[in-house]
């Protein structure tokens, strides 16, 4: 074994780390008899030779030892080098793909494509791992045949007959999978495989294999689920969850691994044998076998009712593959979250969570299931479902109840402490305040009055507005508190966010105390927090009039503009702060020329004289400046002629910013019957797909934005048009 590994020049090659003379040591590790190694050695090739899926020199002079490893019986967990094999020759580039690829990575690119070549060569040893006495082993050669022979058809061949002989589960399972890579990768097969996969979905045929063959359908053929799916997966879920334990003395079920009836005796049905006397399968009616190694054996007090693991894996492919079926994966989201298996309530609520986040549609049922998760004696099923409320905002409200009960039960949640950086709401009072419910308050209190506030307190009482008036008292004796030091913007900015919101004047003392005493470290975005929350104020701040008037001739851009801001909020003086704002549309940072820009906007009529400048601004490279200038060209000159054409090709540009446009379309009321305007905003209304889903990128508050784009469509239109939800 590993004739030649030390002719090659391993150090004239690197990989993620560095040089790659380690890297026969990795290879040889594989080979060893001591697991810890054999898993170092795995780790070294996907940690630096394979790292997050890049192919390297190294990586390709590797593949032939790999091979060698993968048909030695000898070699143990044989099948964890099938997978990096498979990952490794596995990567797909179209030409798209490769036109994204500058000078610096046509390497790279060259790369995948001969390591493709160079396993896909080598793919037939894969046909002989199919039927190896190592069920590892055989657990993952499907995948890789699916996804690397180039003849397809032996391959879907071959899994159809190796499926009525193999004798393990979790195997017979992984064979369906390949069908369906099959199916997705070679077109011309997508039927033969859709048609084989929908016998396998019919009734009389094992509840895994049928769970497997609907999500494999839903993947590559899902016109051909049948149309009461969401019946049909819910009553396999149910035969999957194991019998009640039984009592002492009374028959085991039946074992499939040690020989009791089942096994592939069983699975024989699958190509039109069926079962003798009209009995359901045994694997049928006992729980079906996990992958090795995966789990311990169950405890009877801790996982009564659970079913396999891989159904998780199962369900989440179903849900991928039924996409923008919102209705049918609510339905069978709804019957997981009730299911008694804690595993698959607890993979309910991250596809729950995924759901939402992407798609459109009518929640409150599921909402309030997730709420009811609240309320169970598991810590991490009830912090996951508060997770899942706290992304919701005003879609959470069906679980409002269930939130203030839990919030009111668990006082040891409402502040969460992290090893570094500041500490931070729970999820549940996030949540509950997210919804303006005041039953929050004596957790935002009790937060208040803790060693360090909370960083994102501000934000939760701007949810609340003017329900949070009691807690102006301890913000403002707070706020008197905060050491005006090097961590004055830690402590301070918190507590200012949360004066600000709640348009608290009584506070002006103290904001003025951190606003005069603003110290050098970060000091430029403490005095923001303070002059913000002085605007706030409006005219109640007349006092702070004379600092406002001195910090108009700051030497900082930020300051003077947002000095400028607070000053007509508090006197409505727009020859003061006009030639301020205008200066600030000469500053550097694209952000305060932003600030003034909104600033100007605000003024009105009374800084009509800026037009042009806006207008100059329409064909800025900062897509979010045009879009700020299209606006304020608006407000200053009260014709919307020029900004809605404006806004309406950035809002077609880029999806980040249709909030921002549709926020403005609505108060320019441009929306009337058979305009540009209403066309798109209708066209908005009717789409299914939120408007900043993207695969594998979310932020948590992806779906507030799109509710609130959803509400801003709606006001901005003459009645109420289309099917998005309301919040």
């Amino acid at each position: 074994m590993f004739a030649g590994i030390d002719e090659v020049d391993w150090a004239s090659m690197e990989h993620a780390y560095g040089p790659a003379g380690d890297v026969p040591a990795m290879l040889r590790g594989l080979a060893s008899a001591d697991a810890a190694e054999r898993e170092a050695a795995l780790d070294g090739m996907y940690g630096a030779v394979h790292h997050q899926g890049d192919v390297y020199a190294c990586t390709l002079a590797s593949i032939p030892f790999l091979f060698e490893l993968v048909v030695d019986p000898g070699i143990q967990d044989r099948g964890s080098i099938v997978e990096l094999l498979t990952s490794i020759g596995g990567i797909d580039l179209d030409e798209d793909d490769e036109e994204e690829f500058d000078a610096d990575g046509i390497e790279g690119a060259a790369n995948y494509a001969m390591a493709a070549t160079a396993v896909t060569a080598g793919a037939g040893v894969f046909f002989e791992l199919m039927s190896d006495e190592d069920p590892g082993v055989r657990l993952c050669a499907p995948l890789a045949l699916a996804a690397l022979h180039d003849h397809p058809d032996r391959v879907l061949a071959l899994l159809r007959e190796r499926l009525p002989i193999e004798p393990d589960e979790e195997v017979r399972l992984a064979l369906v999978e390949a069908a369906g890579r099959v199916a997705l990768r070679h077109r011309l097969l997508a039927g033969e495989a859709a048609s084989w996969l929908t016998r396998l979905a019919g009734e009389g045929f094992l509840p895994g294999l049928r769970l497997a063959a609907l999500a494999q359908l839903a993947r590559c053929a899902p016109d051909a689920l049948p149309g009461d799916v969401v019946r049909v997966v819910t009553g396999l879920l149910r035969q999957l969850r194991p019998a009640p334990a039984r009592r002492s003395g009374t028959a085991p079920a039946p074992d499939i691994q040690t020989g009791g009836a089942g096994g592939a005796e069983a699975v024989a049905a699958v190509d039109g044998y069926p079962d003798a006397a009209g009995e359901p399968p045994v694997e049928e009616r006992v729980a079906p076998v996990a992958r090795l190694g995966q789990l311990r054996a169950p405890s009877e007090e801790t996982d009564a009712g659970t079913t396999a693991p891989w159904t998780a894996d199962l369900l989440r492919t179903l849900h991928v593959g039924l996409d923008d079926r919102v209705a049918e994966r609510t339905a069978l989201l709804t019957d997981q979250l009730r299911s008694p298996d804690r595993r698959q309530r607890i993979d309910a609520l991250r596809m729950s969570s995924a759901l939402i986040r992407v798609w459109r549609g009518s929640y409150e049922e599921l909402v309030r299931l997730v709420g009811e998760q609240l309320a169970t004696p598991d810590p991490g099923l009830a912090e996951a479902a508060s997770h899942v409320l706290d992304d919701l905002f005003g879609l959470a409200a069906p679980a409002a109840d269930a939130l203030a009960a839990r919030v009111a039960a668990d006082p040891g949640s409402w502040v969460q402490g992290w090893p570094s950086g500041p500490p931070a709401l729970g999820g549940a009072v996030k949540a509950l305040a997210r919804l303006g419910d005041v039953r929050v308050l004596p957790a935002l209190a009790a937060a208040l009055e803790g060693p360090e506030v909370p960083h994102d307190v501000g934000f939760a009482i701007d949810f609340l507005g003017a329900a949070a008036a009691p807690l102006a008292g301890v913000l403002r004796r707070r706020l008197g508190e905060v050491p005006l030091d090097a961590r004055a913007h830690d402590r301070a900015g918190p507590l200012l966010a949360s004066v600000a919101a709640l348009r608290a004047d009584e506070a002006l003392p103290e904001v003025l105390r951190v606003l005069r005493g603003v110290p050098e470290y970060r000091g430029e975005w403490v005095r923001t927090a303070a002059l913000r929350a002085l605007g706030s104020f409006g005219p109640a701040a007349r006092g702070a009039v004379p600092e406002l008037r001195a910090l108009l001739r700051s030497p900082g851009a930020t300051s003077a503009i947002e000095a400028a801001k607070a000053l007509w909020a508090v006197e409505g003086d727009a020859g003061a702060v006009l030639p301020v704002l205008i200066e600030g549309l000469r500053a550097e940072r694209v952000h305060e020329v932003r600030s003034a820009v909104n600033a100007l906007g605000g003024l009105g009529a009374g800084a009509a004289v800026v037009a042009p400048r806006l207008r100059a601004l329409l064909g800025h490279g900062e897509q979010w400046l045009r879009v700020d200038a299209a606006i304020a060209l608006w407000e200053v000159s009260g014709r919307a002629d020029e900004s809605v054409p404006a806004l309406l090709a950035e809002w077609e540009t880029s999806r980040h910013v249709r909030v921002r446009v549709a926020e403005g379309l609505a108060r320019m009321g441009a929306a009337g019957a058979g305009s540009d305007a209403a066309h798109v905003l209708r066209a908005e209304l009717t789409s299914v797909r939120r408007h900043n889903a993207m695969d594998g990128v979310f932020g948590s508050h992806d779906t507030y934005e799109d509710e609130k784009l959803l509400a801003l469509c709606r006001q901005a239109l003459p009645g109420n048009t289309g099917k998005g939800p309301r919040t």
